[in-house]
């Protein structure tokens, strides 16, 4: 969750047209714990190498960022069963990149969005010794993906680099769900405060399951974690935790421009990690905010795992 984004760079630089919507997207697993703390630099020693950020687009609209892209040698992947994928990071060389700093306690973090913003995974691949990330992609139903890469090589800048993928088959058509403040996954509810707005926002969720407030459990060293895709482009935001109070998870998300984004927000609580997802509209700089956006009724949201 890099990269905060300059809409004149953007509109300049770069425009995607693409189809879909989205809807609840609910994505429920283990909790991923591996040993990558123990094998990988962490952020604060490397800190004082990394040189200070540029301005730059929005993260994972290229395949290829300063120094680094991705080498993605397959990009079809079967419908209705795991995957693994593989692929390298590599810098302006072609040599593959080995050494990366922990972020949010992993070395790096993909990310798999549909672009109908339903589909969602978050993945942790394993790096091996020839410089080759592995990981198994659970069963995805068919459509076109776009699949982030989140990390920071040892002394760089942090990156997200993303490259579209496929499932084969015939996609099922999905609309995009309305604005909602409030989501429903695996028996949890999960309510979200705050206003987006272009520029940084802060947002704020809450978790109960039967009208009793949930604690989450430490997930990604933080209470929660919170991906967020603009739609249309898929462009993929900053955004970072920040320190809640009581039972609310709170975090600063940086919105490049008005129009609709999907919030995929990842949870962990009773040994598995819960993804409640939410369709936000952005105003124009200076529009009224509705704090009392519409909430669907239980069961009216799609849910996908």
């Amino acid at each position: 969750m890099r990269a905060p984004a300059k809409l004149a760079a953007y509109g300049a630089v770069l425009a995607v047209v693409v189809g879909g919507g989205a809807g609840l997207g609910a994505a429920a697993g283990p909790i991923d714990v591996d040993d990558d703390a123990e094998h990988a630099t962490h952020p604060a020693a490397d800190a004082a190498e990394a040189t200070p950020a540029a301005d730059v687009l929005p993260g994972g609209l290229a395949v290829a960022g300063p120094g680094y892209r991705l080498d993605v040698p397959v990009t079809t992947l079967a419908d209705g069963e795991p995957s693994t994928f593989a692929f390298r990071v590599v810098d302006d060389a072609g040599a593959p990149v080995t050494r990366f700093a922990v972020e949010h306690e992993k070395r790096l973090h993909l990310v798999v969005v549909g672009r109908n913003l339903v589909d969602y995974a978050h993945l942790h691949p394993q790096l091996g010794e020839d410089g080759t990330w592995r990981v198994e992609v659970p069963a995805l139903p068919a459509g076109s993906y776009r699949a982030f890469a989140d990390f920071r090589p040892t002394g760089a800048d942090a990156l997200t680099l993303g490259v579209d993928l496929t499932v084969t088959g015939a996609p099922p058509a999905i609309e995009l769900p309305a604005p909602s403040r409030r989501a429903e996954v695996d028996g949890y509810e999960v309510e979200l405060a705050g206003d987006p707005r272009p520029g940084e926002s802060e947002l704020t969720f809450t978790v109960s399951r039967g009208g009793e407030p949930v604690r989450t459990d430490p997930y990604l060293g933080a209470a929660g974690h919170l991906v967020a895709i603009r739609d249309g482009d898929l462009a993929y935001l900053h955004v970072h935790p920040l320190d809640g109070e009581g039972d609310e998870i709170r975090f600063a998300a940086e919105f490049p421009s008005p129009g609709r984004y999907r919030l995929f927000l990842d949870v962990a609580h009773g040994g598995a990690v819960h993804t409640a997802a939410f369709t936000v509209e952005v105003p124009e700089a200076g529009a009224a905010v509705d704090d009392h956006a519409p909430s669907p009724e239980p069961g009216d949201e799609h849910e996908s795992h």
